[in-house]
């Protein structure tokens, strides 16, 4: 027997058995912590995980199976030319625009078929930050000078990042590059526009089945002089008078809201071709997903099929769970945003801690967005209400640097991919030149 071990076991059991005795059940603050972990993966279960994760696990599947490992090397590999390469990287986001969570399994995809450490961290870190939407929100929600902070900001970000995490483990990524430079070129099953024709297809699934939740009234979180926020509503305005707003939530419950309590409803209206897309989504998905089908049924034979379907569940068998855990966590300890909706962490020391423009309040900032999790577009209202309560606009642009890009969930899967030392470094660039970042637009602004 070995007695170390086995002592090590029993420490972990006498751990587990004093935190379960001691476990603060009927305390208003943990029971509250516990609902909202619960409550934050029901949200996610019914808004992300169908028609987010569910396309991109197929999208990083057909990665795996579909992309020549040479085609990933030559544009993405370490060999890559590199404006190519982190400029591939760097404006994904711009035609995704997914979360922090979303991305993941396509990041995992396009890493493990030979992509180099520094392009797929820009891919990492563009995905869900170079949002057009997302900017063009802030921009007229928070402020010109905060969209274009940024939208420069994300794409100097990545780049950087992904030029950072390359130098740090440079060895690393010469070994890799010698490795690929040996490996034979794969045969090519079908002409290169049938596969694009196919990820382009599945993106666009992707992309409009998710319309009208990245463009409604995502979250109206108001600010008032008693709390940082009145309202944590999402779902579609139906209408709008002098005295009162009215909002179908997600669940089909009418929200009536006094107007005088309204702040920039105005800026987060649908119009134009947006909302003429939002109306016709479903059958744009639905012609997709016809067309989708016939591409698998003319284009593909069964073998390749099941391998493509083998892979996408090889994605989700590993990533789900991780996602699953970091969701639970980050309800519990920081809750959904909304009076009432706290979790261990409570949201005052949140609004005492960000205030000003000193490196704490850039820093706490930042760390805090990297751990929080915001589903496409929740930052910008969330930082309206997080500014109206007296946050300083530099933690305010280091929140959005930091907060879309990462989150807990985000890094638990990012550590089982890319392991610990990595993702260390991948966190800590984010946080450190977002602080930097913040500090330095709240001197000017």
């Amino acid at each position: 027997m070995d007695f170390r071990a086995e002592l090590k076991k029993l420490l972990a059991v006498v751990a587990v058995f004093v935190a379960c005795f001691y476990l603060p059940v009927g305390a208003g603050r943990f029971d509250n912590a516990v609902g909202e972990a619960l409550a934050l993966v029901k949200w996610y279960a019914r808004e992300h995980v169908l028609l987010c994760l569910v396309p991109a696990f197929f999208i990083a599947g057909g990665i795996s199976v579909f992309v020549g490992q040479a085609s990933v090397m030559k544009y993405l590999g370490a060999k890559a030319n590199k404006v190519l390469a982190y400029g591939v990287a760097s404006v994904s986001g711009s035609v995704l625009a997914v979360c922090s969570c979303t991305v993941l399994p396509l990041f995992a995809g396009i890493y493990r078929m030979g992509a180099g450490l520094g392009p797929a961290s820009a891919f990492l870190y563009s995905g869900p930050a170079i949002n057009v939407l997302a900017i063009i929100l802030t921009a007229r929600v928070l402020g010109l000078e905060m969209g274009i902070a940024r939208a420069v900001g994300a794409v100097v970000f990545s780049i950087v990042i992904g030029l950072a995490m390359h130098f740090i483990f440079r060895r690393e990524e010469i070994a890799k590059a010698n490795a690929q430079a040996a490996m034979p070129q794969m045969q090519v099953n079908r002409p290169l526009w049938k596969n694009a024709v196919y990820f382009a297809t599945m993106v666009g699934i992707l992309v409009f089945a998710n319309w009208a939740r990245s463009g409604d009234v995502r979250a109206v979180f108001l600010c008032c002089p008693g709390g940082l926020t009145t309202y944590n509503i999402e779902g579609t305005l139906v209408s709008k008078t002098e005295k009162e707003v009215t909002i179908v939530d997600t669940g089909g419950q009418k929200h009536k809201i006094p107007a005088e309590l309204m702040e920039g409803m105005e800026d987060v209206e649908k119009r134009g071709v947006y909302e003429w897309i939002y109306r016709l989504r479903w059958f744009l998905v639905a012609g997709l997903l016809a067309l989708f089908a016939a591409e698998i049924w003319f284009w593909f034979v069964r073998a390749e099929v099941v391998r493509w379907i083998e892979s996408s569940w090889g994605f989700a068998r590993q990533i789900l769970p991780l996602l699953l855990i970091g969701v639970l966590a980050a309800g519990f300890l920081l809750g959904r945003p909304g009076p009432g909706n706290e979790g261990v962490i409570p949201n005052g020391w949140v609004n005492a801690a960000v205030g000003g423009n000193s490196i704490w309040a850039n820093l706490f900032a930042a760390v805090a967005g990297a751990f929080m999790y915001f589903a496409t577009l929740t930052e910008v209202p969330i930082l309206q209400g997080l500014i109206g309560a007296g946050m300083g606009k530099g933690p305010a642009l280091a929140l959005l640097l930091a907060g879309p890009a990462l989150s807990l969930p985000n890094m638990l899967v990012i550590r089982s991919v890319m392991g610990t030392k990595k993702t260390a470094a991948f966190v800590l660039l984010v946080i450190i030149m977002a602080t930097v970042s913040g500090m330095v637009f709240g001197t000017f602004y």
